[in-house]
């Protein structure tokens, strides 16, 4: 079993900054993706960032040049730099990971319980 915990999330003034955290623990053998997803009310779930075992990174456009994707393969725990937020930021930002159990096992898709990322003045 494989238990995400995340944290970070909050109200933040338009240009401020958060960073949030996805950590993973249990029965982990290795993780090949950790991203960030977000959605917002009345739309449809978006991806943020992601960041591979080679530390590969891609960025959505909307948030090049003002968001991180970095990774603790120590500590299993993903994290995002959030910089210059905007009021079109504000949404639920999720963890997402695929990892393997096992050394035989297939690659699944794990999901954290979100956060809440709010931007206003």
């Amino acid at each position: 079993q494989v238990q995400l915990v995340e944290s970070g999330g909050g109200l933040v003034q338009p240009g401020g900054s958060l960073r949030l955290s996805c950590s993973a623990s249990g029965s982990i053998y290795s993780i090949f993706k950790m991203g960030w997803y977000r959605q917002a009310p009345e739309k449809q779930r978006e991806l943020v960032a992601r960041i591979t075992s080679s530390a590969d990174t891609n960025y959505a456009d909307f948030v090049k040049g003002r968001f991180t994707i970095s990774r603790d393969s120590a500590k299993n725990t993903v994290y995002l730099q959030m910089n210059s937020l905007k009021p079109e930021d504000t949404a639920v930002y999720t963890c997402h990971l695929v990892l393997q159990t096992g050394r035989f096992s297939a690659s699944r898709d794990y999901w954290g319980q979100g956060t809440q990322v709010t931007v206003s003045s």
